[in-house]
């Protein structure tokens, strides 16, 4: 039986933005997390991954660090690993209705001692660590015990007020919500049944929708970053311009200033939630791209991109041998790699990068990639941008990761024919999906799906 059926039919995942129940294969390395959640009663959620699922309990006074606290545990239903990563508010009426905001996250293990009532395990969050018992007594209810062991000098968990994942507070995640609601009320959308692309026909209110759907997902990689657009006010056939400076007062958009090689300010604009990158589609723009690092960092980039762009008419086994190739050479360097497509006529690899480097640093470990992969495989790949090296190669576009440079973001919708999608794959999807083989129809399907870049930001490299 899915141990998730429970989860599911309690749910009307129309209304809630919770995830959806699907069943996944754990690590070697178990993650837990701790939810507070203020709904009908203030409570903390404890889930623990075990075969595939988490196992969840309610906490109503939540983990203690004093071991003569027996803290009450009901055992709820299994809910997916994707939980983990949920934090908002689940809307009024709705089961468990009320705002959500991740307490803690980590790894755990089971240790030997468990008895059959008694599951004994080692935490390793970043505010729960060490030794812990959960003992069942009767039907589904357990208590939660801080075990005596070497940990010391922990306080009470109500001194941690904010989520550990976003530094909000429940207030702030509480508004949040109400001003996306409230601001997706007011955007009016002008001409909605404006034809943007034609076959398939896509309307402006339809890419709209697009974006609101995949807000959840995209906004990571947007917010926080300056931002270029490709706007085109007659449709996909008519004009088109890019747009990289703050242009009017709008107040879902932040404008940040920036000397330019004549010591002048430029104004430049980024988007901070869904009500910025919504009032940016409303303006016509459809096709977004990224600076590689964020506002409140600029000479630190975090995120390298490399484009693969083959020559015409090049055979598609071979252009996923480069990808292969380049992933190689990145799991050489042990530098985590993640893929999407790129809408057009070759994928992305893009790397997460938190070493302190400057732009310069940043760019000659990129370019070095490419050269490698260029002295290795003389005949297949070039690192050089003029069009007469490439004949019959990949060239390995390293030249995005320059201060000021931009690449298309993750879920954005490409100005060209069928209005493909630059869309994160998985690893293994690479000999099934096309560079241009994602619409915005079957981008709505994936997103449904396991996210398979849910652990990004995660990596620490």
């Amino acid at each position: 039986m899915n141990n998730l059926k429970k989860y599911n039919q309690k749910r009307n995942f129309n209304k809630t933005s919770e995830p959806i129940g699907k069943k996944e294969k754990s690590k070697k390395k178990l993650r837990f997390v701790v939810q507070h959640h203020l709904a009908r009663k203030d409570h903390y959620d404890f889930r623990l991954e075990w075969n595939g699922t988490l196992k969840s309990w309610a906490v109503p006074k939540g983990p203690s660090y004093n071991p003569q606290d027996k803290r009450l545990a009901i055992q709820v239903e299994d809910h997916p690993l994707e939980y983990r990563n949920f934090e908002g508010v689940i809307p009024k009426g709705e089961y468990g209705g009320g705002t959500v905001m991740i307490f803690d996250e980590g790894y755990w293990e089971p240790l030997y001692e468990s008895k059959e009532n008694a599951l004994k395990f080692n935490l390793y969050g970043k505010r729960l660590k060490g030794k812990w018992t959960l003992i069942h007594f009767k039907d589904d209810n357990w208590l939660l015990i801080k075990e005596k062991d070497s940990i010391k000098g922990f306080n009470d968990i109500n001194k941690f007020k904010t989520s550990i994942k976003t530094g909000k507070t429940m207030k702030e995640i509480e508004n949040g919500n109400k001003k996306e609601d409230n601001c997706l009320k007011n955007i009016k959308i002008s001409n909605p049944d404006k034809i943007i692309f034609k076959n398939p026909k896509v309307t402006k209110l339809d890419l709209v929708n697009y974006y609101k759907k995949v807000a959840k997902r995209m906004l990571p990689f947007l917010e926080k970053r300056i931002i270029s657009t490709i706007r085109c006010p007659d449709g996909f056939k008519g004009e088109k311009f890019f747009k990289k400076h703050f242009e009017n007062i709008n107040q879902n958009l932040k404008m940040i200033k920036i000397k330019n090689k004549s010591s002048k300010d430029d104004d430049y604009y980024y988007i901070t939630d869904i009500c910025g990158l919504i009032s940016e589609v409303q303006m016509n723009s459809y096709e977004f791209h990224t600076w590689g690092c964020n506002v409140d960092n600029l000479n630190h980039p975090n995120i390298m991109v490399f484009d693969l762009d083959p020559d015409e008419n090049m055979n598609l086994k071979k252009v996923r041998q480069g990808v292969k190739d380049l992933k190689s050479i990145l799991d050489e360097f042990s530098l985590t790699s993640f893929l999407k497509t790129s809408g057009g006529k070759g994928y992305h690899v893009v790397v997460p990068l938190n070493s302190i480097k400057t732009w310069k640093e940043f760019s000659k470990v990129a370019q070095n990639i490419a050269k490698l992969m260029e002295t290795r495989w003389p005949d297949k790949y070039t690192s050089n941008i003029r069009k007469e090296k490439r004949k019959g190669k990949i060239f390995i576009d390293w030249l995005r990761n320059t201060k000021s440079s931009t690449s298309v973001a993750p879920y954005s919708v490409r100005l060209r024919e069928k209005a493909y999608v630059s869309m994160p794959i998985s690893w293994k999807e690479l000999d099934s999906v096309k560079p241009n083989g994602i619409t915005i129809k079957e981008a709505l399907k994936k997103i449904k799906n396991k996210d398979p870049w849910q652990n990004f930001f995660d990596i620490n490299q």
